[in-house]
């Protein structure tokens, strides 16, 4: 009843005017952040910030959580119309979005990440509320081994995303690894794989790598097709544009899964909405009754990485507001801005700000709602895009792509690294080669290196360490099992052409 009783005075504080103003603004500003690709809820909440000393701290952390949770709504739109990623969570959704997109079928798929947000969304809070204090205690007993083994089970994800062949998609994340390489050794400051060019120093941008080999690549290819002036199909009619209940019952557990594992990896400082969305998916295909249709343009491939990415945001949450420990670049300014409004995040955040943090909880509740409200009626406007002439359209995603790039650094070597990305894309595209794994290396290469040699720092270069506490082993143990379960399938499958 505690419980109950405190939702109900953090609705209370949710739904005063000013604060569901400021709740509005968030998930709004949000939505359109989402869209720009390269910007980033945590880039906006740092500009942002200055702004809100002013303010009551209970209605700007409303308003900063609505930036956050509300991008993430917002990257799905440019990931399944245009196959560009906004931000590193968002890769996933273009596998099987953009496929729904070629297919005719781009507004159903903008309409089932709206509600798979939702729902996440409305888990996660539920989740943030019910289980924040006993899951912190849990993410606590994870140290550098358990992160890599965690790295290494979303690495094994591969598997997964492999097309027809398991060698092309091995290769591609190596090369994903190799670039994450790139830049100044963090341990030992010494440049790796820069090529003498001063700028690669600080490594290579995920916007540039993501958006050159899944945009670029995609228009490249795409204008080699001749005849025909639309660059995808769109179907007439708002019924058309919208997910019909089949797709709904078929996206089910789709969302259930992708709530519960975005939730429990966004409790886990540093591992973040990406991983999330790379296992949700993995799992997906792996329990399909129709595993080989995934990547051509299935609503589950949309449901459950969109799922992951939202329920990521209320797990990520729980360290920062009852450990004091960020999980993510986004959490990290949030804790920044809680510190310089005098507030002391920790195990004594709830008891002592009740009123900031059930008030945050309620928001949440509501900002759902108002997402859901203003995405759903705007599936039809946003699939309009896609009725472009081929001719508009190309210019449109080279200029959203170099604007995104050149406002993350301002550079323009980044813009130039786009166009060269943008030809790897395209290479990749003519031999057969899947883009899913490379960004997968990419993202996780450099988290991954950092925390095993974390680990063989803490054990004197022991590599034991990884095997010999109970958390680490399983993860490691499952990676194991997943990448040789490809190899069982394939001599039973031999065995079976033999006997027949």
């Amino acid at each position: 009843m505690d419980t109950i009783g405190y939702l109900i005075q953090g609705f209370g504080v949710a739904i005063s005017p000013m604060n569901l103003l400021w709740c509005f603004i968030g998930c709004f500003l949000g939505t359109v952040i989402g869209i720009l690709p390269g910007l980033g809820p945590a880039a906006t909440i740092a500009m942002l910030l200055p702004l809100t000393f002013r303010m009551d701290p209970t209605s700007a952390l409303i308003m900063l959580g609505g930036i956050y949770y509300g991008s993430k709504y917002g990257g799905s739109t440019t990931s399944i119309l245009l196959n560009v990623p906004g931000e590193s969570a968002s890769v996933v959704t273009c596998i099987d979005g953009y496929a729904m997109a070629k297919k005719g079928r781009g507004g159903p798929a903008l309409g089932i990440a709206a509600i798979a947000s939702f729902i996440a969304g409305t888990l996660g809070v539920i989740g943030l509320m019910l289980v924040a204090p006993p899951l912190a205690k849990f993410a606590l007993s994870f140290s550098s081994p358990e992160y890599f083994a965690l790295m290494s089970l979303g690495l094994a994800m591969v598997v997964l995303l492999a097309g027809e062949s398991m060698t092309k998609a091995l290769l591609a994340m190596l090369v994903g690894l190799w670039i994450a390489g790139m830049g100044t050794d963090l341990f030992t400051s010494t440049s790796r794989f820069t090529f003498g060019n001063a700028e690669m120093l600080d490594g290579i941008d995920f916007v540039v790598v993501a958006i050159g080999v899944f945009a670029l690549g995609e228009v490249l290819g795409n204008m080699e097709i001749r005849g025909g002036t639309r660059m995808l199909p769109v179907p007439k009619g708002i019924r058309n544009l919208m997910p019909t209940w089949q797709d709904l019952k078929d996206c089910r557990f789709a969302f259930l899964n992708g709530s519960v594992v975005g939730f429990v990896i966004g409790v886990l400082p540093g591992a973040g909405s990406t991983i999330a969305s790379f296992i949700s998916y993995g799992i997906e295909k792996a329990v399909s009754k129709h595993p080989e249709k995934f990547g051509t343009g299935v609503p589950e491939g949309v449901a459950a990485p969109e799922g992951a990415n939202n329920a990521e945001t209320g797990g990520a949450l729980v360290p920062m507001l009852t450990l004091g420990i960020p999980g993510s670049g986004t959490t990290a300014i949030l804790l920044a801005a809680l510190v310089l409004w005098g507030l002391k995040p920790g195990p004594l955040m709830i008891q002592d700000h009740p009123t900031l943090f059930w008030g945050l909880v309620a928001s949440m509740y509501i900002g759902n709602v108002m997402l859901l409200v203003l995405n759903l009626p705007l599936v039809p406007l946003f699939a309009q895009i896609l009725r472009l002439p081929a001719y508009v359209l190309y210019p449109v995603i080279f200029g959203i792509s170099m604007m995104g790039v050149y406002g993350v650094s301002s550079s323009l070597f980044d813009v130039w690294m786009l166009g060269a990305f943008g030809l790897v894309g395209y290479a990749m595209r003519k031999l057969d080669y899947p883009s899913a794994p490379l960004i997968l290396g990419f993202v996780l290469g450099d988290s991954m290196e950092r925390a095993l040699r974390q680990s063989l720092m803490m054990s004197q270069g022991d590599l034991s360490i990884l095997v010999s506490r109970p958390i680490s082993a399983t993860m490691l143990f499952l990676t194991v099992l997943i990448l040789i379960a490809p190899l069982f399938r394939r001599a039973n499958a031999w065995r079976v052409k033999a006997i027949s």
